[in-house]
């Protein structure tokens, strides 16, 4: 289980990108991403979620003296020095550690400007190790059913998640080649 739902380490990712951003800021973006369509998250939500960051001390409210329209002033957040660290620790257990077609995982891939391009390979290294690992987990239980003898409707279910990790991990070992590219390009090298 993780500590932070997807809701709340997409409102930190936001408000880190923009270094403070108000729940109105934030509904903006959502809308503009297309995050309400495969994250779930909506006006409540988010102002939920950003009452529990608060609460839990990640991220501090400041009121802005900026003010558009007839409303109250906003109440803009940014994180705190623990809500920074909290971020990047569920940036990079999301890309080293999720299993294959998980939210959690897009919403690491949407934060990698927000970590360094050396930890970022190093996560999703570990990403194929877990896939890898992942993946002998489920052929284990195939052969010990029955594997390939066994009716069609139950192989399908383990061929499925096969198929989706293969997929998986060729696209891994394409974005960590992309990312070490870069990473050359720019005079770093791992």
């Amino acid at each position: 289980m993780h500590a932070l739902s997807n809701v709340e380490f997409m409102l930190l990712q936001m408000i880190a990108e923009h270094c403070q951003a108000s729940g109105y800021d934030i509904m903006k973006l959502v809308e503009q991403r297309g995050y309400k369509e495969w994250a779930n998250i909506g006006t409540t939500s988010i102002y939920v979620g950003l009452k529990k960051l608060s609460d839990k001390g990640w991220i501090s409210p400041e009121t802005s003296d900026e003010k558009s329209g007839k409303g109250p002033t906003p109440t803009r957040f940014a994180l705190t020095e623990v809500g920074i660290r909290k971020l990047r620790n569920e940036i990079l257990d999301s890309l080293s550690s999720t299993r294959e077609r998980d939210n959690r995982f897009d919403l690491g891939l949407a934060a990698l400007p927000l970590i360094g391009k050396e930890e970022a390979v190093i996560a999703l290294r570990k990403r194929l190790d877990f896939l890898g690992q992942a993946s002998i987990n489920i052929r284990q239980k195939y052969e010990s059913q029955g594997g390939a003898s066994l009716p069609l409707n139950v192989r399908a279910l383990f061929l499925h998640p096969f198929s989706l990790i293969e997929s998986e991990q060729a696209f891994v070992s394409r974005l960590i080649h992309e990312l070490l590219e870069e990473a050359s390009r720019h005079g770093q090298s791992y």
